[in-house]
């Protein structure tokens, strides 16, 4: 094709026990905004690194101006003009402007670099995009959105062909959003192709003019923005067909029996500029409050800012009625909230102490260190959860790296319910574990809540939220759309709630 800029012709990438991208096929034109599109683990950033030589492709062809390319670096990737902006502004913040933007590349003159050549170069590299700033200022100085546009103009001033944003957006507010995307618009008049990924549906469909869908390592399809439906783009990013999408015009079922109860947290314009809009939940006694959305759309932000790990800007939060703030984890605990993280290995277990070490670590941070536990109640402790929550281990003493996933997520579990909470945040508490693990996971979610705890259950499977919630709320890109009740709950609701734009309510 004469418009031609880039093809990837059946790209194939597997890494030990997995298939990251299985023959996938991708396109895009000079002046074309392409949105990839997929969920976690759906293939984008391994398709993105092997485009840009951060791995190496197992099969497969990829075609830059109709000339066969395999870069095997990003510098040499840049070199063929394809350059890529990540989501954390990857500068140096005390470096000015101009040494950010020709880092590694600054014009010499017998050894000695020439700056007023830096910040020519610099300048022009800003022009691009409408921006004049003064470059000799230190980077730190401007705001994020300042520095993700001086990041974008780094990129242009290799000349680029080819420019990948990956989740440009995440840490800015609307405005900024509206800013950047004049920019997108006038580079794309300019013939440059841009990959944009991004979690946000409403943004895809203001700025790209084509969407390919990733799911499991496979390309679903490519689709004109303006005549996908968001309902079909939900579809084919989850891998549910959606056979009858009805207009939510079920009356609420009663719950009477849980909602009599006085709530255990009542959270009230809650939020975080750049990580989440103020949204309200409440959450009583015996109930799974489940909450659903697309990867991005502000589920384990909502989990961090009730747990303390992020500060919220704005709203207020209540437990039994009692207004509290919370700087910190330890202080969540102290009021009988716990949390088991989306990435158990990152953020949760600790590889390399036992799996008695790792169960007792919650209820002894919460104790301080002037009231230790000593040998014999930590053996007590772990052997009580490693029993209730059938964990195959050899002993209480083996290494918790040494566990399968399933019986680490156990482990994980029993150190917060030590704890005896009285709130339990879930935040993808069945993620890469097998199907048994996952069903005894559930069942130990509904015991939990007949024996009166409140759960707040995130879960990226439909299914699983469907069958665990007596409540559901729905968020997309990172503010709350609906809230969901027993006779309304149903994967098809969902996700319609998730597609639709603006969605309005029926009267109760």
């Amino acid at each position: 094709m004469a418009n031609s800029l880039l093809e990837i012709a059946g790209l194939t990438k597997g890494f030990p026990g997995v298939k990251a991208l299985d023959a996938v096929d991708f396109a895009i034109q000079r002046g074309e905004i392409h949105a990839l599109m997929g969920e976690n683990g759906a293939g984008k950033s391994t398709l993105i690194k092997v485009l840009t030589g951060v791995f190496p492709r197992d099969a497969g062809e990829t075609r830059l101006e109709d000339k066969i390319i395999a870069p095997r670096s990003p510098r040499e990737a840049e070199g063929l003009g394809i350059s890529t902006v990540y989501q954390e502004v990857n500068l140096i913040p005390h470096l000015s402007v101009a040494e950010n933007i020709c880092l590694g590349r600054q014009p010499t003159w017998l050894g000695a670099i020439r700056w007023r050549a830096i910040a020519k170069r610099a300048a022009a590299a800003l022009a691009r995009l409408d921006l004049s700033l003064d470059v000799n200022r230190q980077l730190s100085s401007y705001s994020i959105a300042i520095q993700q546009l001086i990041a974008i103009a780094r990129a242009l001033d290799i000349s680029a062909k080819l420019l990948i944003l990956d989740e440009p957006t995440s840490s800015l507010d609307r405005t900024e959003v509206e800013e950047l995307f004049k920019k997108l618009r006038k580079l794309r008049e300019s013939g440059l192709g841009i990959i944009f990924i991004t979690h946000f549906l409403d943004q895809v469909y203001e700025i790209s003019d084509l969407i390919t869908v990733l799911r499991n390592g496979r390309r679903v399809g490519c689709f004109a923005t303006q005549e996908l439906p968001r309902i079909k783009l939900v579809s084919h990013m989850i891998g549910k067909a959606v056979h009858q999408v009805e207009a939510l015009e079920q009356k609420r079922a009663s719950t009477a029996s849980i909602r009599s109860e006085a709530p255990m947290l009542e959270a009230h314009g809650l939020g975080r500029k750049g990580s989440l809009r103020p949204l309200d939940l409440d959450i009583r006694p015996g109930e799974v409050v489940g909450l659903a959305g697309l990867l991005g759309s502000g589920r384990t932000e909502t989990a961090k800012l009730l747990f303390g790990v992020d500060r919220p800007d704005q709203g207020t939060v209540r437990i039994n009625r009692q207004a509290v703030r919370f700087n910190s984890p330890r202080a969540a605990i102290r009021y009988g909230i716990a949390l088991t993280p989306e990435d158990r290995k990152v953020a949760g277990i600790i590889p390399n102490l036992t799996v008695r070490e790792n169960i007792v670590l919650a209820l002894q941070a919460s104790r301080g260190s002037w009231q230790r536990l000593s040998v014999t109640e930590q053996a007590k402790l772990a052997d009580r959860f490693i029993q209730a929550l059938a964990i195959k281990t050899p002993s209480r003493e083996q290494t918790v790296r040494n566990l399968s996933g399933g019986n680490q997520q156990k482990v994980l579990l029993g150190r917060w319910l030590a704890t005896e909470p009285k709130l339990f945040i879930l935040d993808e508490p069945t993620r890469g574990i097998d199907v048994g693990a996952k069903a005894e996971v559930e069942k130990l979610i509904q015991s939990l809540r007949q024996d009166g705890l409140a759960v707040l259950f995130i879960s990226s499977e439909l299914e699983e939220v469907v069958r665990q919630s007596q409540r559901v709320v729905v968020l997309r890109d990172r503010r709350k759309v609906v809230e969901l009740t027993e006779g309304e709950i149903s994967e098809e609701t969902i996700m319609q709630s998730i597609a639709t734009h603006n969605l309005e309510r029926p009267a109760a």
